[in-house]
């Protein structure tokens, strides 16, 4: 459980990281998405979603629940990045840290669900 909850807040990190430009409205992330044929209304929409999942993980202390929330909203929003960067030509290096976030997502949500605690 502690190291799930170290790799939660790893993740909480990494996705406030990612979100704090997104919330600004940064004008480069708008275009990026208008390169990958999304709205650039869905910019904040994005950026919003990554701050609740990274608050989900930083709460999950207190519930195995709280991280399955956020395991499943940050595969879902990271995984549509992953697709948009290979469908762009960016291939798996324009697209690593999301899969990195990912798979420590995914890892998490795995040991919450087979653990009985």
């Amino acid at each position: 459980m502690l190291l799930r909850y170290a790799a939660n807040l790893k993740v909480a990190k990494e996705l406030l990281e990612a979100a704090k430009p997104k919330l600004k409205n940064d004008k480069g992330l708008r275009e990026a998405f208008e390169s990958f044929n999304l709205s650039p209304e869905l910019v904040r929409v994005v950026g919003a979603a990554e701050t609740a999942a990274a608050v989900l993980f930083g709460l999950s202390i207190f519930s195995k629940r709280l991280s399955q929330l956020g395991s499943i909203i940050t595969i879902v929003v990271l995984g549509v990045a992953i697709q948009k960067h290979f469908k762009a030509g960016h291939g798996k290096e324009g697209a690593q840290h999301a899969i990195d976030v990912v798979s420590l997502a995914g890892l998490s949500l795995a040991d919450t669900l087979v653990s009985r605690k």
